[in-house]
């Protein structure tokens, strides 16, 4: 039998949801079936949230409970037991202030991170899982990082490497990321197109997809009109896609109109799409992951994940902020949480 992987889970920002939807998310013993879990984070927080879930009904009071460990080796693993390696930062609670962006929050969130990257690096967890952080807070405490996958590529020593989201069928890598919208269309250039599609087809691979159809979207509307609207498709996209057919990947295709390409993969044309910024490929990704009850006002769904391809290690996370408004009050949806537990599980290639 395979031993389940052990997972490192981020707590997120303490000022934000990342404490509520991972006790939710734990509360679930199939969870536990798949894999074993353990937050990275502040047991105090953890607690605290334990405590507003069990209040609201959302837990039943008495079946969880949190585990404060400092090591790996020390945590149980087991459903109903909450491992929390926990680091100290966040003490006392009263220091905390739900909803806002604040050093304390950042600094936190950001040393979450860097410990579980450690813990990967060393081979103490198989995989790691990040809830949402504030780059405001973040960057407030004085680490000036643009975001998740800029962490985890400084602290890796990876310089090739792009986001994926994941929805069903539909996934996503990004030509640019965090970055203006006048930068990002500077960032399309043919060595970049190039590299990200290598990155995309070797995903696809890995993760079972024998011969990867890979679309790659135009940068402009209608990819330009042949050159009316811009010439990025001219000079930069076409002559990355003919380079990674002479490379061998077959499955190449493109440019295609930014305005259809999605609802393509959807319906099942590609296995991947190659985007080429960041909201590109958010938007659609998010119409279809985020499912809002307009007559019960809530969220019905908040659902995709998130993974860094290309790192030496494994790092799936939720594709979602950090909530500030709903944050402390017990009612976040753990979907994407879920999710990015599941895929990261999957992506050690010893799913049970």
């Amino acid at each position: 039998m395979t031993k389940r992987p052990i997972i490192g889970v981020t707590m997120g920002d303490p000022c934000g949801n990342g404490p509520e939807i991972t006790i939710k998310a734990l509360s679930d013993p199939e969870l536990y079936r798949k894999c074993r879990p353990i937050v990275i984070g502040d047991a105090a927080c953890m607690q605290y949230a334990l405590e507003t879930a069990e209040r609201i009904g959302v837990v039943k009071k008495g079946t969880l409970a949190v585990h404060l460990v400092h090591s790996v080796d020390e945590a149980l693993f087991t459903f109903g037991s909450i491992d929390v390696y926990d680091l100290g930062i966040v003490t006392d609670i009263s220091d905390r202030k739900f909803g806002i962006a604040c050093p304390l929050g950042g600094e936190a969130a950001f040393q979450y991170v860097k410990k579980v990257i450690e813990l990967a690096v060393e081979g103490q967890v198989d995989a790691t899982v990040t809830n949402a952080l504030s780059k405001e807070a973040i960057n407030m405490a004085g680490h000036h990082f643009s975001g998740h996958t800029e962490i985890y590529a400084h602290f890796t020593g990876t310089e090739k490497y792009t986001m994926m989201l994941a929805h069903h069928g539909l996934r996503v890598v990004h030509v640019s990321t965090h970055v203006s919208l006048r930068e990002a269309c500077d960032r399309v250039k043919k060595e970049r197109v190039l590299e990200v599609i290598e990155i995309a087809n070797k995903a696809c691979k890995d993760m079972g997809i024998e011969n990867p159809r890979i679309a790659v979207a135009g940068l402009n509307p209608h990819c330009g009109e042949n050159g009316l609207f811009g010439r990025e498709e001219i000079e930069e996209i076409t002559p990355a896609i003919e380079a990674a057919k002479a490379e061998g990947i077959t499955g190449v295709v493109g440019p295609c109109p930014p305005d259809s390409v999605f609802s393509q993969a959807i319906g099942g044309w590609y296995d991947i799409v190659v985007c080429m910024y960041h909201d590109q490929g958010h938007i659609p990704l998010k119409t279809v992951g985020f499912v809002y009850d307009r007559e019960k006002q809530e969220w019905k769904a908040v659902e995709g994940v998130n993974v860094t391809l290309g790192l030496p290690i494994i790092r799936a996370s939720v594709d979602h902020g950090t909530d500030f408004y709903h944050a402390g009050k017990g009612n976040g949806n753990e979907l994407s949480l879920v999710n990015a537990i599941k895929y990261a599980v999957k992506m050690t290639g010893r799913e049970a």
